[in-house]
């Protein structure tokens, strides 16, 4: 159930719009002045604030400026009511950091659809990894449920970096991203090349990824992937550890290390003759094939036939 915090010094304009949100099935809490919304969102943050312009001592304007000047709150989005119309208006409280803008008087039915699409908005964006510009948990979870739900075979891989931890050491965490940022681009030429249906592809968050397809498309993918991401990842090495083939490393003890050079693990879980009965079954089946990848030096593939 999403939260909403309305904000509005209008009694009964506060509790119009929350029976109205209530209705259809909103938690909603009430606050009527612009400090009192801030103590709000500090003391429990809301999904979204439903925030009206015109307020004494500090108007909306004021407020939503705040929340987007805090790291804390600046993701809630925000939706502003007024009683002003002009275009200059709505440009200024766009500009303060509101994410939409309705007029009063407004239709209850139009209020509720603001916030749902705002709410949604929200929701996509935050699926989206910022880095690779892949969705993200989100909408991973959603596309392998899918696939469990309709019954049909899908292959499910998880791509996971070996050695990372240890050229993030050497070189920090910018040259870092690179890495990951190869891997994103590898996997959309991959699927780009792959018959359709195209396959999914999904950014879990550091170095994880995750392609969701069918079973014949799986394999051809991950090869394609790994003969880029070998080819292309040396050189995001320095050249001295790429000629030699491994990373040195002083550990916390003043120890010199040598690690391989980055390389990729690929773990695959297919669905067939047995249909999985939970999007966690299958998922915890690929971790555990990228588990049975990573025993081997460079980067490999391991997929589960038992079910396929």
């Amino acid at each position: 159930m999403n939260s909403v915090l309305v904000v509005d010094d209008d009694k009964s304009v506060a509790r119009f719009i929350e029976t109205n949100l209530r209705l259809e099935g909103f938690d909603v809490r009430l606050a009527h002045d612009g400090d009192d919304a801030l103590d709000e969102v500090a003391r429990d943050a809301p999904d979204l604030v439903l925030l009206d312009w015109g307020m004494p001592r500090m108007d909306g304007i004021e407020v939503c400026e705040k929340l987007r000047a805090d790291p804390h709150t600046a993701h809630i989005p925000v939706l502003l009511v007024t009683g002003r119309s002009r275009a200059v208006d709505k440009v200024m409280g766009l500009a303060a950091g509101a994410d939409d803008y309705i007029v009063k008087p407004f239709d209850p039915l139009e209020l509720v659809a603001r916030v749902r699409a705002t709410l949604r908005r929200n929701a996509e964006m935050r699926a989206v990894s910022p880095l690779t510009g892949l969705p993200g948990n989100y909408r991973i979870d959603q596309e392998i449920g899918d696939r469990v739900t309709a019954g049909e075979p899908f292959a499910v891989c998880h791509f996971d970096l070996d050695n990372f931890k240890s050229f993030n050491d050497a070189y920090g965490f910018l040259r870092g991203d690179q890495v990951i940022a190869l891997v994103a681009y590898a996997l959309r030429v991959a699927i780009s090349e792959s018959e359709a249906p195209p396959p999914f592809v999904g950014h879990v968050g550091g170095d994880d990824f995750v392609m969701v397809c069918r079973p014949e498309q799986a394999e051809p993918a991950c090869n394609r992937v790994i003969d880029m991401f070998d080819e292309q990842v040396p050189a995001l090495h320095d050249p001295v550890d790429a000629a030699r083939g491994s990373l040195e490393v002083v550990d916390r003890k003043g120890v010199h290390r040598q690690y391989p050079l980055t390389s990729i693990s690929i773990g695959i879980a297919m669905s067939g003759r047995k249909q999985y009965r939970d999007r966690r079954e299958v998922v915890a089946i690929a971790a555990e094939m990228k588990s049975v990848a990573k025993q081997t030096e460079g980067s490999s593939i391991a997929i589960d036939r038992r079910t396929y």
